[in-house]
């Protein structure tokens, strides 16, 4: 049996979990789960192929953890949670399936541990981490100490994860492989809707399709929030008014029909400043995080904000001091008057907002860009696609196809990229890339690692390599 087999389990009721080990423990999405397990006094165990701060930081919370896998992990669990990442050949899953243990989805743990919350899950193609990110911060600000299990660590939280003593459970919630629908939301957040995990549903259809089910489970009395700035979007809210479902719709954006309507933005730096109305009544949206598309995620949390009765006002003012997410535009340091950043972006869309983003932060400089491709499947379907984000940048080098879960795909190679993008070229050296970008980059210009892969490592790696430099023309 794979991983995949458990995606739709019955739900697990949180009494029932017993002793929680989990395969994977150091991901992001696993070790949040975690977290919040051993905050609720859950026994916890796990573990990763390799060790990490995580790990490391999960053990001081009271976990046991293992580097490595072996089939003696799981003795004393009574509940194993994996995920997509976890192959039929793990001896931790075989084990626990000889051994008749609960095997669950790590959305069902997630599930949960939501257990006696009211819900707000965050979903969309793009945006979900700094959006789920967003809200949780603004709920604090407000006073509402709210439960929260994010996809990236946050620094105005200090962690991905954490149980509240509030009544609300703010949580991202996945559409990869569908495991969004074992959520029972009292408010759904959706930023956009495109298609992507191709390899999972097999067409752009089938994705609409799982939002509509995610809509779906809204109770008659819950709200969904959603973009009307992005088509996918805009077409969702659609369907579920032809379906006279009776929950709340509340569409934020620049769209002249948005009830939480963005007015006009100013962009200065990093930042922006942006003037939001709502039911006849106005204030001002100030952000440390650059983009428009982080004005409209700020957007969708101050949308949260009305479903739970705060004042757009305060939400806007709690939002004031947020700066970011890991791996979201994330400053990685700079050298030789050269700024570095890291994203995350992996789909056309994403790496064009980031792009977007780093030319107002360079204000006029040249934007570099290293680029990782994240899954053979992805790279075939949105190659020409991603040529044409990725021309944004002054230049672009194009590293090897991060495979994660994927077995490779004859054919697919970077260099389906990089045969549509005149200013790109393929770099299947790492070393030489970076020797590159250093070579070209000038005081002033931005240089941004992007991809989901093992592509983030090479942000101090450029760091440096530009003090090198700079202490070698000196």
């Amino acid at each position: 049996m794979k991983a995949t087999d458990f995606h739709t389990t019955a739900r697990l009721p949180f009494g029932e979990l017993g002793a929680v080990h989990f395969i994977g423990l150091g991901g992001a999405g696993m070790s949040a789960i975690a977290r919040i397990l051993l905050a609720r006094g859950v026994p916890v165990s796990g573990s990763d192929a390799r060790d990490s701060a995580v790990l490391r930081q999960l053990e001081a919370l009271g976990a046991t953890v293992f580097v490595g896998h072996e089939a003696g992990h799981v003795g004393g669990a009574d509940t194993v949670v994996v995920s997509t990442a976890i192959r039929p050949e793990n001896p931790e899953l075989q084990a626990a399936v000889a051994a008749g243990l609960n095997i669950v989805h790590r959305s069902v743990a997630l599930s949960a541990a939501m257990e006696g919350k009211r819900l707000i899950a965050v979903g969309g193609t793009h945006g979900k981490t700094t959006t789920t990110a967003m809200a949780t911060v603004m709920l604090q600000a407000a006073g509402r100490e709210p439960s929260f299990a994010i996809g990236g660590d946050v620094a105005a939280l200090g962690v991905n994860a954490a149980h509240g003593e509030g009544d609300l459970f703010v949580a991202e919630a996945d559409e990869s492989d569908a495991s969004f629908l074992n959520y029972r939301p009292q408010v759904i957040v959706v930023t956009n809707v495109e298609a992507d995990h191709l390899d999972h549903y097999g067409s752009a259809e089938a994705v609409y399709a799982s939002f509509d089910q995610f809509v779906a489970l809204l109770p008659s009395d819950g709200t969904l929030v959603l973009c009307l700035d992005d088509d996918g979007a805009r077409a969702l809210a659609e369907r579920v008014a032809a379906s006279g479902a009776p929950c709340r719709v509340l569409g934020y954006g620049y769209a002249a029909d948005a009830a939480l309507r963005i007015v006009e933005s100013e962009f200065a730096g990093s930042g922006s400043a942006s003037r939001i109305e709502y039911r006849g009544g106005n204030c001002t949206l100030r952000l440390q995080v650059p983009g428009e598309h982080n004005i409209r995620n700020a957007a969708a949390a101050v949308a949260v904000a009305i479903t739970q009765g705060i004042d757009p006002a305060t939400a806007a003012e709690g939002l004031a001091g947020f700066t970011g997410a890991a791996r979201r535009f994330e400053a990685k340091g700079a050298a030789a008057g050269v700024r570095v950043f890291d994203d995350y972006a992996h789909h056309p869309t994403e790496v064009h907002a980031a792009l977007t983003a780093a030319r107002k932060v360079a204000a006029g400089h040249a934007v570099h860009v290293l680029f990782q491709p994240h899954l053979f499947s992805r790279t075939r379907e949105f190659a020409a696609e991603f040529a044409q984000a990725l021309q944004l940048a002054d230049s672009a080098a194009i590293l090897d196809i991060y495979p994660a879960r994927e077995d490779p795909i004859p054919g697919v190679t970077s260099e389906l990229i990089t045969s549509r993008l005149p200013s790109g070229s393929y770099a299947p050296d790492p070393a030489r890339a970076v020797a590159d970008i250093v070579a070209r980059s000038q005081p002033g210009d931005i240089v941004l690692t992007v991809g989901a892969g093992d592509v983030t490592q090479y942000g101090p790696v450029l760091v440096e390599a530009l003090e090198r430099a700079s202490t070698a023309v000196q």
